[in-house]
């Protein structure tokens, strides 16, 4: 009992203070007051890499569809190409499910560059000591900005006016206080959006190292495999909570 409640007590203290020094470097970052050092740098090099590691995958990929008569056919076995007809066709037919044909293939490219990002920062976790980018909140809340400020936009390009009278609720009368209620709960979702990324990712890799760290043969094995499930989950919830927003902010509101 004593070891568990001290690894919990250590995680508990290792989140807490992530979410102090995250607050605090973005403060600093705002004021000018930050100084230069490699651990600030850290999660941009991790974020550089994931994306060097698409185009990477993405460039095969590519080159594998140039001959059009072989790329029509199935290849038998799991390859990149593959993978990314299964990945990416999930999500859009996840999108298509949620917001219809039509939208989802409009507004696909930020759900499937969303989903596909993620879903590799997070793997990167598997490796011990591998930095992750979604496990910092400069980066989780830079990918939630990203898409708050996309599905506001989709919806005012969607709908126009009738976007912010939807905003402002049903009653005209009462817009003093419907309006106010729903900027604040727009503008708390990039939020919850990103801190409940980097925690999941934060404290899987924080177990993971200090299994590790104990017992480096047989015994990470089942904690590893719980978190290839976070990996995959998390990935499922960033990317359907985005196609969710979407769809909120692009249904038609002219008769609502």
């Amino acid at each position: 009992m004593p070891e568990h409640t001290s690894l919990l007590t250590l995680v508990l203290a290792y989140v807490k203070e992530t979410l102090s020094d995250n607050a605090h470097h973005i403060g600093d970052s705002l004021i000018g007051n930050e100084p230069a050092n490699w651990q600030s740098f850290e999660p941009i090099g991790a974020s550089l890499c994931v994306v060097l590691i698409i185009l990477v995958l993405t460039l095969m990929v590519r080159r594998g569809l140039r001959q059009l008569d072989e790329a029509v056919i199935p290849e038998e076995h799991l390859t990149i190409r593959t993978f990314f007809e299964a990945f990416l066709g999930y999500f859009y037919d996840l999108s298509k499910s949620v917001m219809g044909p039509e939208r989802a293939k409009r507004y696909y490219p930020i759900v499937g560059t969303s989903a596909i990002f993620v879903f590799i920062s997070n793997a990167l976790a598997i490796i011990p000591g591998m930095p992750i980018a979604t496990s910092s909140l400069n980066i989780t809340l830079g990918c939630a900005l990203v898409v708050f400020i996309l599905f506001n936009a989709y919806g005012l390009a969607a709908n126009g006016l009738a976007y912010i009278k939807h905003i402002a609720g049903p009653a005209w009368y009462l817009w003093w206080l419907t309006f106010p209620v729903e900027v604040i709960s727009l503008c708390v979702r990039p939020v919850t959006l990103s801190v409940r990324l980097m925690l999941n990712m934060s404290v899987d890799h924080l177990v993971l190292g200090i299994i590790m760290g104990l017992v480096a043969v047989l015994v990470p094995i089942p904690v590893m495999l719980l978190g290839c499930i976070i990996i995959v989950v998390q990935t499922l919830v960033f990317t359907l909570l985005t196609i969710i927003y979407i769809a909120l902010a692009t249904e038609d509101m002219a008769h609502h």
